[in-house]
């Protein structure tokens, strides 16, 4: 494992480095990406589309494809909505962002190969992006066929805060994603030691290249100012895909990012968990899918919830009435409500979702596409036109 928060690079570790300094001169896909934005007019308003929820959506006729394989928000657990996870899949390599409650079987029911998972991207370290996270290597490291993989994959996600754990038996200060990782693996280490002194498994860690990601130096970020106004940087880059992010406000939650993934078919952007911030527009501009969180205040008074928590809530997350806006000042081609808060149909039901979005997108005036997320909802993306399935 190796921590990339220095901005350099060692053996089997790509540098994290700020975009500002890397080359001036534009890749293909910035450029490809720049000709589709101004070549192909927004899609028209739909609210309505779902997910087709029982047919496996991991095979796509084109190139690049997004799988939410959970839109739950919130650590407790639902019967009816999986965590929050989702799944991009670019020329057959997968990715995946977040790995909320019942990411790994969700991944399997998507139809999705474990061979083909390349990166693990992680926007914060809140239970419910987390939770599923060790599983992957857990029960799919060195299995046969499509339930497991052989080959090391890149993790990247947040590095350490900077502040001290007040969990009881956990001294000193709180992990980033390379020492939770660690600390996993020697958690679990009893399954693997048995497994191979059988020779019938390997150790999980060995699948893993851990990354932690640090904002660039310069841009003031700390515990006490978590997210500054910034250009994106640079995460990762290879040749089918270039990762940037931002920081994000999400409380008392740092480092806490949202990813863009650009291609030569088209661009995906994931908020993470935010409040409305201008950092998530810049990084944003342009693309062709944004997959926002949503809450809708009006249902967390149905959960019956303490009134702190519900202040909690309305203060660390984005309300769907602000969704329109975002999109239109993004001049996104289409944006998926995702992490749904509430996510209880008892409490806000899907047509409630999407009266929500279609008023949020009237009133910014957005052209765009505005669509619920739904578990397994699988869109095959192009640029200027996404379609969902």
């Amino acid at each position: 494992m190796c921590q990339a928060s220095d901005h350099t690079s060692d053996a089997g570790c790509p540098a994290v480095e700020p975009l500002q300094d890397r080359a001036q001169a534009p890749s293909r896909r910035s450029l490809l990406g720049a000709v589709a934005a101004s070549a192909v007019a927004a899609a028209p308003l739909l609210a309505g589309a779902s997910a087709a929820a029982a047919a496996p959506s991991g095979s796509s006729a084109t190139p690049l494809s997004l799988t939410l394989l959970g839109t739950n928000s919130g650590p407790p657990p639902l019967a009816t909505r999986y965590g929050t996870s989702s799944a991009l899949v670019v020329n057959g390599r997968t990715y995946v962002i977040d790995c909320g409650r019942g990411a790994v079987s969700q991944y399997m029911r998507a139809g999705l190969s474990m061979p083909s998972l390349a990166g693990i991207f992680l926007t914060h370290l809140h239970a419910d992006h987390i939770v599923d996270y060790y599983a992957f290597p857990m029960l799919a490291a060195g299995a046969s066929g499509a339930q497991g993989f052989r080959n090391p994959i890149d993790v990247y996600g947040p590095g350490p805060a900077g502040i001290a754990s007040t969990v009881t038996g956990a001294p000193g200060p709180v992990p980033g994603t390379v020492g939770m990782t660690r600390l996993a693996g020697q958690a679990y280490a009893a399954a693997p030691t048995f497994f191979m002194t059988e020779h019938t498994g390997i150790d999980p860690a060995t699948l893993l290249r851990v990354h932690d990601v640090l904002p660039p130096p310069g841009t003031g970020a700390s515990a006490t100012n978590t997210a500054p106004a910034m250009a994106p940087f640079t995460v990762m880059e290879n040749d089918d895909v270039k990762v940037t992010a931002v920081l994000v406000p999400h409380g008392a939650v740092y480092p806490a990012y949202a990813y863009r993934f650009d291609t030569d078919h088209g661009s995906v952007v994931f908020s993470g968990d935010t409040t409305p911030t201008p950092n998530v527009i810049g990084l944003a501009r342009h693309a062709d899918v944004l997959v926002h969180e949503a809450l809708y205040p009006a249902g967390l008074a149905i959960l019956g919830l303490p009134q702190a928590l519900i202040d909690h809530i309305l203060a660390t997350h984005t309300d769907v009435g602000e969704l329109g806006r975002i999109a239109a000042e993004s001049d996104v081609r289409t944006l998926v409500a995702n992490h749904l808060s509430p996510g209880q149909s008892a409490a806000v039901s899907d047509a409630t979702w999407r009266r929500q979005l279609r008023d949020s997108a009237r009133h910014a005036r957005f052209g765009g596409r505005m669509l619920l997320g739904d578990d397994l909802m699988h869109i095959a993306v192009r640029p200027g036109a996404s379609r969902t399935r």
